[in-house]
């Protein structure tokens, strides 16, 4: 879902525009970060929508800055990529052999 952001007054233009780059500030780096699945979005979903914040040409010098930081944290996560879990252990790999055994190894 894209949004037209170009047909809003210039304060309320500025105003949406702050809550987009707050709202992406918070859920960005979760979302990166995702769980044993991956990410939850893409880096490349993340960058589309700020270049489409500055694609609207009326950003402030601070929410350049806003921008500005939340794509070099982008840059910083694809330059240090979370380890990939490999397929989970068999269920028995992980239980201790069981006591009844280990006692009848001793008596043999």
């Amino acid at each position: 879902m894209e949004r037209t952001l170009t047909t809003l007054t210039g304060s309320s233009q500025a105003a949406l525009i702050d809550q987009d780059i707050a709202h992406i500030g918070r859920v960005m780096r979760p979302s990166l970060h995702g769980d044993l699945g991956g990410p939850i979005l893409p880096p490349a979903y993340w960058r589309k929508r700020l270049h489409q914040l500055l694609d609207t040409g009326h950003l402030s010098h601070a929410q350049l800055c806003g921008v500005d930081s939340l794509l070099l944290q982008i840059d910083q996560f694809e330059a240090n990529p979370q380890p990939v879990w490999a397929e989970p252990a068999p269920a028995a790999a992980a239980l201790p052999e069981p006591l009844h055994l280990v006692a009848a190894d001793r008596h043999i």
